[in-house]
Order: structure tokens, then sequence, then C-alpha cells
């Protein structure tokens, strides 16, 4: 994550910049970020709400806050509290409510997604909006779909379920829709938007961010021949991803969904 969090930044900054927008953050607002990891959106959701506004950051992953612990000082941002707790209970979260939450990319990692979003219901406003990044399907992903595709030729990958803990869990809208019902909130808003996840100036550096997010581990099991098999597949078939520009990209398709707390 240290190693591309720059590039990942700039490329998915208007996710981020767009989910502040439908949370419609004014400054003085108190906004609750879930799964914050690196702090995205929360730093910017921080500078969204100065002054006189606070976000709470939360994560599971102590190194991951002390990452974005970092980042903010960079930043100059000083309205933002980072707290290690898990999603599904928000242990230790400060008493006053919230006005509004984000949850880029997280909620589908969830071991109990749906007690999470309880959770988040508990501590926002009432009509308080939550604002959620997804990633729809796989076939709409080409940073997981691509290489994946091109491993299956020489090795079946197990099938993806879509009911498990995973980037795609929520790549059905209705199922998202079923688990903000039941965790007392109301959708009212949803639009997708077409996101970059990596990019290099050469198919190598396309390979290496494969392997670095997934596909090592996906090729740990195989023999040489089928790793070397899947490296020549990859750089041969790498120029489908080059841009106009000469940039080497791969992303995918993220849903954005508001909900409001009934």
């Amino acid at each position: 994550w240290r190693r591309y969090d720059e590039d990942e930044q700039r490329l998915s900054a208007h996710v981020s910049e767009r989910m502040l927008d439908l949370a419609g953050l004014r400054p003085g607002a108190r906004v609750l970020d879930i799964a914050t990891g690196r702090g995205e959106p929360a730093i910017r959701a921080a500078l969204r709400v100065a002054p006189g506004g606070v976000v709470v950051g939360t994560d599971v992953s102590p190194d991951m806050l002390a990452f974005a612990q970092t980042r903010a000082e960079q930043a100059g941002v000083a309205n933002l509290t980072l707290l290690a707790t898990g999603g599904e209970d928000l242990d230790g979260l400060p008493e006053p409510l919230f006005d509004a939450a984000l949850c880029r990319w997280g909620f589908m990692y969830f071991d109990r997604p749906t007690d999470a979003l309880k959770a988040v219901r508990a501590h926002l406003v009432h009509g308080g909006k939550l604002v959620s990044a997804l990633w729809t399907a796989p076939e709409s992903a080409s940073w997981w779909s691509w290489p994946r595709r091109i491993l299956d030729r020489y090795a079946a990958q197990p099938p993806m379920s879509l009911d498990a803990p995973g980037p795609f869990r929520y790549g059905r809208a209705e199922a998202f829709h079923r688990d903000l019902m039941a965790a007392g909130f109301q959708v009212t808003h949803e639009e997708t938007l077409q996101t970059s996840v990596m990019e290099s100036p050469d198919p190598e550096g396309l390979v290496e961010w494969c392997l670095t997010f997934g596909l090592a581990r996906a090729l740990a099991g195989h023999p040489e021949s089928v790793r070397q098999a899947w490296r020549h597949d990859m750089l041969a078939q790498a120029e489908g991803h080059r841009h106009p520009d000469g940039m080497y990209r791969l992303g995918g398709l993220t849903r954005l969904v508001v909900a409001r707390a009934a």
C-alpha cells in the first residue's frame, strides 16, 4: 500500500470527492468514516468540514491507521481522530452522534456487514446520510478479472461466492439495498463511476501491481511453468489496457449508494 499509495490517491480522488459531495459535507459537520484504511476519504472529509467540524476514522488495522495519521499530519489536518475498532461494533466511538458516515470499498469485506450497517445507524442522527462506494460485477473490474481470466487458461480457479466477504459481495445492487433496509436505512440515490486504481508507463509495472494485490498468492501453489505462462500472456495482452496518453491502467466500475437513516 505504501508503494502504490500516491498513484491510488490521485487516480481515485474523484470517487472520494464525489462521496463528500453526496454526503453534503459542510464546515462544522461531524463525520464518521468506516474502514478508513490509509485515510480515504477521512482526510479529505476533515478538510471539507473545517473549521468547526470533526471526522472520526475507524479501521481494524493499527498499521493502516498509523499510515493514515502520517498522511493527515503531512496534509496539516488537525480535526481527524483515528480509532482502531471493528466495524461490526464500533466500540470506543465518542458519544455525540454524527451527521454523516462514509465507507469507501469497505462494507463488502466485513464478516457481518449488516451488523456493521446497524452500528453505523446507531451513531447517526435521524436523517443522517451514509455514502458507500462498492465495486460492481467482477467483469466490470479489469483489475480483478483480467489477470484471473488469464490464469484460468492454465489452472481453473474456484468459483467466487458473491455472498462471502470479498470485493464483489455487493456487486448486485439489490443485495446492498436489502442489508441497508435491515439496518434501518432508506436508499435515496445511486450512481456509478469508472475508476482507475493503478497505472504504469510499461506492461511490467502493470503485471507487478497484479502480483502485489492478490495474484502472487493465487499463483503460489502452481508450478513455475504456469507462473511463467501467466506472465507471458499478461505482457502480451497488456496493450489492451494502454490509454491514449501511453499509460497502462486497470480499474473498474464503482457504485455509489446514498442512504438516509430512517
